[in-house]
């Protein structure tokens, strides 16, 4: 699958997810700039905190955990903050589209 990631500096990276990867492996993975990641993916720091332009619709709503984490992000929070390391896009749909904000921590 594709997702497009815009950095903080507005620069777009299409970039294409393995399937059973998260998000957020897949920006580090390919140097995306604006996920620190500090937990690792383990949903125990925030720092990979992402708005959903295009696609939040397709996705599951966040668990427990995330929304606990959601409250402790960097970044103005807003209706559709996700964290990118629990976001596993399916195989064959439509690009996602997510905006990193300007700061993780």
């Amino acid at each position: 699958m594709i997702v497009i990631f815009i950095e903080p500096g507005g620069t777009r990276r299409e970039i294409e997810v393995p399937e059973g990867w998260t998000l957020m492996q897949a920006a580090t993975a390919n140097g995306v700039e604006g996920i620190e990641a500090e937990c690792g993916g383990s949903c125990a720091c925030a720092t990979c905190h992402c708005y959903v332009e295009q696609g939040l619709e397709r996705l599951p709503p966040p668990n427990e955990t995330e929304a606990a984490m959601l409250e402790n992000v960097a970044a103005e929070r807003q209706p559709n903050s996700r964290l990118s390391c629990q976001l596993k896009p399916d195989a064959g749909a439509a690009p996602l589209c997510v905006r990193l904000p300007w700061r993780q921590s």
